[in-house]
């Protein structure tokens, strides 16, 4: 329970909660050098307790829902990409340059799974649109890793170089990331926040029932939260620029329970504001800024809509050197040594998981709703803020492991269910925030990317 209890600090829970949790440990779990299974347990837990203390609180129950956080469930979720099927067909999970390669002092880690990054990375690289995974991997045999990671930088691409976690330890970045919270949390207004009406004893108990969200996100907390949050009750409309599709696998495993629609800020802006006027919740997921020039940082989101709650999730974190730079779950991972300990034999490795996403994502969640269990009481805009370089510092060095545990991890079949949708055919992992009388499924399958009009249901 110590992760837990960490967990639900930074999110400013009750420690008087905690013994709410009843967590299943099972063998076998996520199994890494580091304690990632110990992470994964500790965010969904305390995501689940801050959901069943919401319901809680809206429907007037004498005591907070018991939680019961499954190794198992939460194993397969952290695995939610990989599991799911379209039609029997598995998803493609990186793109032939998103992976690992040899410099000439060591290794660096691409990542074009996009169009436009592959472009960018290419460019940089001075090589044709049509390069091999051959002729790039001779390109970079010649440089070294802090070149390429600078020059595919500065063309807009993404590629960062394996430290070892001392070298990380010795960044400027990893100090800006280590002098913040796990969960970054405070006050936007004293305004009065829209009263979400009582749930009375519906059935099933959903904590974000009523609740409009705005989601501006991308691969992949910031989705993984969105799509907790629909599971939980909440209308959560998921706007794209229309010019930058997104991944249809990774849409769809992030798509349960949500709508979606394309919106182009630049020229749409009335469209936005008045989806802001009626929204509850605005999260964002792009580089720390870039959404800036549009009107959306959180002061700026909040002078329009006083009383919103603002939730922000980037890659290195709004602060340092490092602060305005793309980032994926697989690069944090270069870059803070989690690579270079999980390698062997020389190369570098990687989590069994993309757990920095998905453990930040339901972070992120959770901080949503214990957001709204404090507005409830006393109002105010509020605004939270993590970044997957602050949770892979928590794995490397603020979690133990735990013990073994006395059941075993037999796979992720039981934890498996199937849909119709209009994708297909979906085979899909269930959720892993569960508490008595709560949700046991989203009440929607994903829909095709910008199927859906830019407005409130």
């Amino acid at each position: 329970m110590t992760g837990i209890k960490l967990a639900w600090s930074a999110l400013g829970g009750d420690p008087a909660l905690l013994p709410r949790i009843t967590p299943v440990v099972r063998e076998g779990a996520l199994p890494a050098r580091l304690p990632v299974r110990e992470l994964a347990r500790s965010c969904v837990g305390a995501c689940a307790l801050a959901a069943a203390e919401l319901g809680a609180r809206r429907a007037g129950l004498g005591a907070v829902p018991e939680v019961r956080v499954d190794d198992g469930a939460v194993a397969t979720a952290f695995h939610s990409e990989r599991h799911l099927l379209v039609d029997g067909r598995a998803p493609v999970a990186f793109a032939p340059l998103s992976r690992f390669w040899r410099t000439a002092d060591g290794w660096v880690r691409t990542h074009a799974n996009y169009p436009h990054h592959r472009t960018r990375l290419l460019g940089a690289l001075g090589l044709p649109q049509d390069a091999s995974v051959e002729t790039v991997a001779q390109r970079l045999a010649g440089r070294t890793a802090r070149e390429t990671e600078e020059t595919v930088y500065r063309a807009g691409g993404l590629a960062v170089a394996l430290r070892t976690p001392e070298e990380w330890a010795a960044h400027d970045q990893a100090a800006a990331v280590a002098a913040r919270p796990l969960v970054e949390r405070g006050r936007l207004d004293s305004a009065r926040a829209r009263v979400l009406p009582p749930l009375g004893d519906a059935t099933p108990l959903l904590p974000a029932a009523g609740l409009r969200v705005l989601d501006l996100t991308r691969v992949l907390a910031g989705p993984v939260a969105t799509r907790t949050l629909a599971l939980l009750g909440a209308d959560v409309l998921r706007l794209d620029p229309p010019h930058l599709p997104e991944l249809s696998d990774q849409h769809a495993d992030t798509g349960f329970g949500k709508r979606s629609a394309t919106l182009d800020l630049a020229t749409d802006g009335k469209v936005f504001e008045e989806l802001l006027a009626e929204a509850d919740v605005v999260v964002t997921g792009y580089r720390p800024g870039a959404l800036d020039r549009f009107g959306l940082s959180p002061r700026a989101l909040a002078e329009r809509r006083p009383g919103l709650i603002v939730a922000q999730v980037s890659a290195w974190g709004a602060y340092g050197p490092w602060d305005g730079r793309r980032g994926f779950d697989s690069l944090v991972q270069v870059a803070t040594g989690i690579a270079a300990v999980e390698g062997s034999a020389g190369r570098p490795g990687a989590l069994p998981a993309q757990a920095l996403d998905h453990g930040t994502g339901y972070l992120l969640a959770g901080a949503v709703l214990r957001a709204l269990t404090e507005q409830s009481y006393d109002g105010g805009g509020r605004f939270v803020r993590l970044a997957l370089a602050r949770t892979a510092r928590w794995l490397t060095d603020g979690l133990e492991r735990g013990a073994g545990g006395d059941l075993p991890y037999d796979g992720p079949d039981a934890w498996l269910t199937e849909t119709d949708s209009r994708l297909g055919r979906l085979r899909y992992a269930r959720p892993a925030v569960s508490f008595a009388g709560g949700p046991a499924d989203w009440t929607r399958p994903p829909v095709p990317w910008g199927t859906d009009p830019a407005r409130w249901s």
